[in-house]
Order: structure tokens, then C-alpha cells, then sequence
């Protein structure tokens, strides 16, 4: 693994590569609340074959923080981000992973360059509403009434606690027991800025905005019948098991793997069982 940086549009961009530099490309950005550091386990286990690349996004992990004046923390502006990234990685072709914010930002990346997308890697990524999951309810109370009681929720998820909470609070304890604290003791202190703080609970709002492309993402999907593997973690109250099924429905030959006992940090606690099925996709769609 090689951690390295670079500048996009004046902002210090951390990010982590591993395999040859001239094999086929896996990229992948990362979710909520996490950075690269997520990635950090899959990549040297693809890199005899393929270069894989993960940056931390603005405002994440090591990269920059810009002013909120100069860079927009929502949705199209960590899309344009992943756009400029590829760019200046001279990136050209590449399968794209999908997981989390990630599968949103990527699958705008991808309507937006669809020549460069070789194949989607999905892991627990929504973009079908009917299927959203329970734990949307506090989100969506907010949307509903944007009043200081309805922000209060979302504003105390945004802490080590609540990072915390979202990396092992719907598994079971024995699952809980792989995933390493530092993905919350490490993580959030990076997180723990005014700047940081407010950027993550303005995309939890942003995300109703960003409902409304669901159906573009959907069209691309049909459109273009990238080659697909959905891996999935069914222990999510965001996305549940029939969030992953309903893509299938603009991706019929996709190829779905349900981990029974995993949730929404699968690479955390079901690497074993997720990488045969990846390495055995990335060796049949990109050679």
C-alpha cells in the first residue's frame, strides 16, 4: 500500500494505492462516516492483479477541509470532485466501487463519464426509495419539519458516539467483536472540527435533494447494463436486504450475494467470504 497526495482545486487530497501501475483499475470512494482507511484491508488483498485507488473525499479523513464558500459538500460537488480525482490520476477506464455516499457520488461520476465505467462493485448503496429502511425515519422527521428539535437527532449522530453506533450498532455481538474501534476512536477526532461537524449533518439534509436522482441513477443502469456484483450486508436499517434485491430490477444479470450475518461495513467483518466473489467479478470483466 502506498499513501500518497495530491491537490484538486488548491485542496490537499490524501489518498491510498496499492497493486502495479499499469494494471486495471478498482477505484474506490469511500462512504459516511469513514475515510479511505476503510478500503485499507481490500486493496492489498487485489493487488497482484489490479491498481486500486481510494481517496479520502474534502472535508474526510486526511484531505483538506476547504471553506464552505469555496467547495460545496453535497452531492454534485464530491462528484465533480471524483471526476477531477480520475483526471489528474490520468484514470481513463475503471470498474468503480459503490457503497454508502460512495454509490451516490459514483453513480453521478458515472452518468456524467460513462465510457470510462468498466464495471460497479455495490455494497450496501441506496438509490431505490421504496426500499429505504427503518432507520430513515430520523431523517426523515427532519425533512418533514426542519425545526432545531428534528436537527438534534442528526447533529449527535455527528459524534464518536454516533460514528461509533453506525459501525457495529446492528450486528450481532459476535460480528461487532471484528470491527476495530480506531474505525471511530481514530476517525472521529479527525471529524471533531466546526467546519466537518456541520458538513456531515448538511449532507444528511442534502440527501432528500439527492432522492431525486434515484431515478436517473436507476435510467443509467438500465441504459448502459454496466457488469455488476452486489455485495451486501442485510444487517442495515438503512438498507436492508431489499435494497440490494431491487436492483435486479434495472440490472437483471447482475450478480447479487446477500452475507447473511453482515451489515454495512461488511469488508470489516466478512472480508473472508466477500473477496472470492470480488476477485473471481474483477477477473472476468476487467482483465
Amino acid at each position: 500500500m502506498r499513501h500518497l497526495s495530491t491537490q484538486i482545486d488548491g485542496i490537499p487530497i490524501f489518498y491510498r494505492q496499492a497493486g502495479p501501475a499499469d494494471a486495471p483499475v478498482l477505484l474506490l470512494p469511500h462512504g459516511y462516516p469513514c475515510s479511505s482507511f476503510q478500503y485499507r484491508n481490500l486493496m492489498p488483498a487485489l493487488s497482484e492483479r489490479w491498481r486500486t485507488i481510494a481517496p479520502d473525499f474534502p472535508g474526510f479523513g486526511y484531505s483538506g477541509t476547504p471553506d464552505p464558500e469555496r467547495f460545496g459538500y453535497d452531492f454534485d460537488a464530491y462528484a465533480d470532485f471524483l471526476g477531477k480525482f480520475a483526471d489528474r490520476l490520468n484514470l481513463r477506464r475503471y470498474a468503480l466501487w459503490l457503497h454508502d455516499y460512495g454509490s451516490q457520488i459514483g453513480l453521478r461520476h458515472a452518468i456524467a463519464h460513462p465510457q470510462r465505467i468498466a464495471a460497479l462493485i455495490v455494497q450496501n448503496g441506496d438509490i431505490y426509495q421504496d426500499a429505504l429502511g427503518p432507520k430513515y425515519a430520523t431523517i426523515q422527521a427532519y425533512w418533514a419539519d426542519r425545526s432545531a428539535r428534528n436537527r438534534k437527532p442528526l447533529q449527535e449522530a455527528v459524534s464518536e458516539k454516533g460514528f461509533r453506533e453506525e459501525f457495529i450498532g446492528e450486528v450481532d455481538e459476535e460480528v461487532a467483536a471484528r470491527v476495530t474501534p480506531d474505525l471511530w476512536k481514530l476517525h472521529w477526532p479527525l471529524m471533531d472540527t466546526p467546519v466537518r461537524r456541520d458538513a456531515m449533518v448538511g449532507l444528511m439534509d442534502k440527501l432528500e435533494a439527492n432522492l431525486q436522482w434515484f431515478e436517473r441513477y436507476q435510467a443509467y443502469l438500465r441504459e448502459h447494463r454496466p457488469a455488476t456484483l452486489i455485495v451486501w450486508g442485510p444487517k442495515d436499517g438503512y438498507m436492508p436486504a431489499d435494497a440490494a434485491r431491487a436492483y435486479l430490477r434495472d440490472l437483471p444479470d447482475a450478480e447479487l450475494h446477500l452475507l447473511e450475518s453482515a451489515g454495512h461495513w461488511l469488508l470489516e467483518t466478512h472480508l473472508d467470504q466477500a473477496l472470492p466473489r470480488v476477485r473471481d467479478f474483477l477477473a472476468r470483466v476487467l482483465a
